[in-house]
């Protein structure tokens, strides 16, 4: 269905992501940008980086779900977070990450810094990609 993986002919990432996914078949699933809102819509976690962190997880495992599929099935994470978050967080990331892809083949992913999101109260948005059958 996919292989994740990353060429001898690359860096070897220290991060915990892949280089490359190669989908071979299945159902590719697209999951919005997930903030740290609960099902009834209300913030998660207010000025607390981690708890939003886990928020957006959750919504993210929640998805993939709803698409027939878990953690597992996921090739593709961006993340985006605001400035105004300390950069020596981002481990507070992968800490909570690592909970749920699967850390022997971890997804492709992109982390970028932004001056903003829509909300001011988010601090972290994630979307990703899944492949599922």
């Amino acid at each position: 269905m996919f292989h994740i993986y990353n060429p001898e002919t690359m860096a070897k990432p220290t991060a915990g992501y892949s280089q490359v996914a190669e989908v071979h078949g299945g159902k590719t699933v697209y999951i919005a940008g997930q903030v740290a809102l609960d099902p009834s819509g209300n913030l998660v976690g207010k000025d607390d980086f981690a708890a939003q962190v886990e928020r957006v997880f959750q919504n993210l495992k929640a998805a993939v779900e709803a698409a027939g599929g878990d953690f597992h099935n996921v090739i593709k994470l961006n993340y985006y977070c605001v400035a105004s978050v300390d950069p020596a967080q981002v481990p507070v990331v992968r800490e909570i990450r690592d909970k749920y892809v699967n850390t022997a083949n971890p997804p492709t992913s992109t982390f970028v810094f932004v001056p903003r999101l829509v909300r001011p109260e988010w601090l972290i948005e994630v979307d990703a990609v899944a492949v599922v059958k």
